[in-house]
This record gives C-alpha cells, structure tokens and sequence, in this order.
C-alpha cells in the first residue's frame, strides 16, 4: 500500500489558517444543505450518468484502480484531481462558491471535520449513514467513513513477552518494554493521534506525555513502514504504527518477527480513524456525488479497500480480511472524529518540542 499518510498535511494547518481568519463573513454563504430527494436513495450505486470532479486525498496507485469500476456502474464521468488530503480541503476552502468540487475523499476524519464546521458539506440520507457505525460517521450527518485504521503498539514477540505491555499509551514512556521504541512524529496518522490526545486529554497532558516520550530517546523514523521493519528485524522492543502495516509485510514477509497489541478499555493508543468522503454543498453535483458514494460503501468497493489495504471496511455486512482483530472487539474511546481538524494546533506543539 502506498504510504499516503506519510505527510499529512502540513499543509491543510498553514493555508488553513490564513483562510479561516476570514471564514466567519464567509461561512454565511456555504448554508450546509440536504441533498434533493436523497431520502429516497438506496444503499446501490445508482446509473445516474453526467459528470462529477472528486478531490481525492487518497493515493492515485490506489483509487485509479476503482475509477473504471464506478463510471460502470454509475455511467458518470471521474474528473479525479488527486493530493495530499490537507492540500485538498485548503483548496476547497479557498477557493469558495468557486470550486469545481463535488465529491471530497479525504484520508482523515480531520479535514472532512474541517470542511464540515465551514458548512462545505451536505447533509447525507440516513440511508447512506445507516450503513455505517455512528462512531465511524459525523454526528451531523455530513461526512460518512469508509475504511477505518486502528493505531496500534507493534512489538516483536521474540524478545518483548506481551503480558508486559502497558495497559495505556499514556503509560508507555515509564513502561519496561525490553528495548528501544520507535515512532514517526512527522507521519499523519502520528499526527491525528496527538491531535485526539489533546481533544481528550488537554493540551497540558499531550505536552507531558510527549515530553516523556522524548525523555526516553525513542528511535524517530520518517514512517510506519520503516518502524514496523525495525520491529521485525529486532532493532526495536515495539513501536507506535497503523494496524496494517502488519499485514503488509507478511505479503512480502510471511514469517516476520512481529505482531500487533491493541491497548486496551478503549484506550486512546488504539483509537481508529476513518477516510471517508463528503459532498459538496450546493455543488450541483449532489446526485453523482451521492451515487458514487453509495457505490464506495458497497460491497465491490469494500471488499477492495479490506484487500488492497488491510484497512476494516465499514459498510454492514463486508467483512475485514480474517487476519485482523475483529472491529467489533476493539474497543475505542467516545469521540467524535471530526474534533481532529485543529491539526493546527498538533502542528505547533510537535515543532515547539522539536519533533518536526
């Protein structure tokens, strides 16, 4: 799987910043909408035809793929104008009543969150939401997940015996865990972490907790790849990650040194994010745009993501590949995603620290 998470996104902080300074006068003429007659939509791609420009923060090697498939079954033409997920909501932002957007698909809960306060989304048919956990969707009806990602703590069972791995994330920086750690403050799932740590827990204690990381000397990497490598080959005890990059290796690695430790009690260290989509309020796209995401969340598409990803699919009744942890056990903590879009805020504490 490409590493598209592998930057998230300064971007969406530093250009998101200018634009909101502003957003206030702004917001008034992006009135969040419902789509026309979507009441009546159902769960199938629907063969509406015309044309639908997607800004798509998933990764072209990934979603290219799809593209044939959905103009198939849709009879829509893709305009697919790919980048980072961040980069792409900014533009959205930006660029106002004048966007050619009609269908955003972001790699993070965060930046739909975004796109979500300044009223850029339409509100989708409970049809669509319904086939979806409400944990896994926005509250206000106006973004809705499609694969999900735990974060995990990966350790190598050859040297770290599972039975004394902290109970916490939080607790890892005084935990014995037999060797070095490894994280990656640069990557974007890293990143959404913070951000949620610092939701939950508040600013003072997501300045200490990392603080404490530091003080332990972590080993850094620029990603998850590189510190789930470490892991197998012994040059880490464990190291913070997405629960796929596991099961990416077996394909090349069958036998690797590692396997994955999910935090307990719905603690924050294994919390899920979702990439998801969204449409785009008064677009005049709202009817390709809903066909292609009832299309997303059906089985074909689902069944790609679990594959091609090793990410949890999310629509009902697609099941995740039997490798994983069963989503239904992993218990995550009560929070609503689209709280992680001031990443702004996560920017500026890891560079106070010197992390980025």
């Amino acid at each position: 799987m490409p590493n598209e998470n592998s930057r998230f996104n300064q971007e969406l902080s530093r250009r998101r910043v200018a634009q909101l300074a502003t957003a206030g006068a702004a917001t008034a003429v992006f009135a969040t909408s419902t789509i026309a007659g979507a009441q009546n939509a159902t769960p199938n791609a629907t063969p509406v035809g015309g044309s639908l420009t997607l800004y798509c923060g998933r990764s072209e090697d990934l979603v290219a793929a799809l593209v044939p498939d959905i103009e198939a079954a849709t009879g829509i033409t893709l305009d697919v104008r790919y980048g980072s997920t961040g980069e792409l909501a900014a533009q959205i932002l930006e660029e106002g009543d004048n966007s050619p957007a009609g269908l955003y698909f972001g790699q993070d809960a965060g930046s739909l969150g975004a796109l979500a306060r300044e009223g850029r989304l339409a509100e989708l048919p409970d049809s669509v939401l319904d086939l979806v956990e409400e944990r896994f969707r926005s509250p206000d009806g106006l973004w809705v997940g499609l694969s999900g990602r735990a974060r995990v703590l990966v350790y190598n069972p050859e040297n770290v015996d599972v039975a004394t791995l902290p109970a916490s994330i939080l607790d890892l920086p005084s935990a014995d865990v037999g060797g070095d750690i490894g994280w990656a403050p640069t990557n974007a799932s890293f990143q959404s972490f913070v951000t949620a740590l610092r939701v939950t827990e508040g600013e003072d204690a997501a300045r200490e907790w990392l603080e404490a990381m530091i003080a332990i000397e972590p080993v850094t990497f620029d990603g998850n790849g590189p510190v789930l490598e470490a892991v197998g080959t012994g040059e880490l005890a464990v190291g913070i990650v997405n629960h796929y990059y596991l099961y990416q290796a077996r394909k090349e690695t069958p036998d690797i040194a590692a396997e994955n430790y999910f935090f307990p009690d719905g603690d924050i260290g294994s919390m899920i994010n979702v990439a998801g989509v969204g449409i785009l309020a008064n677009s005049g796209q709202e009817d390709q745009a809903l066909a292609v995401t009832q299309y997303l969340l059906g089985e074909e598409a689902q069944t790609f993501f679990a594959e091609e990803t090793s990410e949890y699919p999310l629509a009902a009744g697609v099941d995740a590949i039997p490798e994983l942890t069963p989503l239904a056990d992993i218990e995550t903590l009560e929070i609503d995603l689209s709280d992680l879009d001031d990443l702004e805020g996560t920017i500026t504490l890891l560079t106070d620290l010197g992390l980025i």
